[in-house]
């Protein structure tokens, strides 16, 4: 089953092959339209229906009175009429015309090119992917490109997030890049009315924070490690907490480390090039890997939900702070 409803893509075809294919340097509207955003979330009042009766016995019970809930609203979409959510009344909604108008400036006088956007779980969470236009090549030709990430849900599941991810092109791996030290990304909780310009000025200090990781990567790619310290390395990275009689103990993922150890041995795509071969990039490179495209998941869908937002996605983070100390 596909998280993703309907989406459009320009370039190469994304990971499930599907979604309708556009020419580069299309307008916003058509964005719009192909990538199935061409409609609103609309919100309604809460309403049920009170039962009259006056005993337990429901063939006693009259029609009932309908009522209002005004703390919570159904928010809907407008095409279809399909409920999404409930949420508070307080509850600002993010538009899907939103996401896109966000990179309007951005694609027409940035040098920013738009390459997937779409719909997920029926329109409870929408996104944009734009190519920055920043690139690096590391050494054996590894190319990495910037890409700014936009997405939103109405369904309290994410908040409204900016943030700035490299993508590895031999291997389509994903990193989010840090835009200051302890903090990845832009969050606008649905508390708060989305400023599309006032998160374009927080990311604008943050462009020149490709120049910081362009210098780490190709430190990283220099890093040579020893076979003995590969092990240990994903063992920091691939634990996570169980809870027990006794309290909460640590576990080591074991068929994840053995997925992530054979992918840096040779079978991970690009692992044979010289910015991987025996080095920290390469090390780094088998964890995004394993959870991009190999990580148990329902579908191809909830694995890349999960590695861009999710347990996938802060796997990584753990991945790039471990490897950062290899280098330090």
């Amino acid at each position: 089953m596909h998280l993703v409803q309907t989406m459009a893509y320009a370039n190469e075809a994304p990971w499930h092959g599907l979604g309708n294919q556009l020419s580069p340097g299309q307008p916003i509207e058509v964005w719009a339209e192909r990538a199935g955003m061409d409609w609103r979330i609309e919100s309604a009042d809460v309403r049920f229906i009170a039962n009259e009766g006056k005993d337990g016995n429901d063939s006693n019970r009259g029609l009932g009175s309908i009522r209002a809930f005004p703390e919570q609203r159904v928010l809907y979409r407008s095409d279809t009429k399909m409920p999404l959510s409930v949420v508070s009344s307080r509850f600002q909604v993010v538009q899907p015309s939103e996401i896109l108008e966000f990179y309007r400036d951005l694609t027409e006088a940035g040098g920013f090119e738009l390459e997937t956007a779409g719909v997920l779980k029926e329109g409870r969470k929408l996104w944009a992917l734009a190519k920055t236009g920043q690139s690096a090549c590391l050494k054996g030709r590894d190319k990495v490109n910037g890409y700014l990430l936009l997405a939103t849900a109405c369904d309290g599941t994410l908040a409204t997030t900016a943030k700035f991810t490299a993508l590895r092109v031999t291997c389509s791996n994903s990193l989010e890049i840090a835009l200051r030290e302890g903090e990845g990304a832009i969050k606008v909780m649905h508390r708060s009315q989305f400023d599309a310009q006032a998160v374009k000025r927080q990311l604008g200090i943050a462009i020149s924070s490709w120049d910081g990781f362009m210098v780490r990567m190709k430190a990283l790619a220099d890093c040579k490690i020893k076979d003995g310290a590969v092990e240990g390395f994903l063992r920091r990275v691939l634990t996570y907490p169980v809870n027990s009689n006794e309290g909460v103990n640590l576990t080591v993922n074991d068929s994840a480390l053995k997925a992530a150890q054979e992918l840096y041995a040779g079978r991970g795509k690009g692992s044979e090039l010289a910015s991987a071969t025996g080095t920290a990039w390469g090390l780094l490179n088998s964890i995004t890997e394993y959870v991009d495209h190999h990580r148990r998941a329902r579908s191809d869908d909830h694995r890349r939900d999960a590695a861009w937002f999710g347990q996938g996605a802060a796997i990584k983070q753990k991945a790039w702070e471990e490897a950062l100390k290899l280098v330090a």
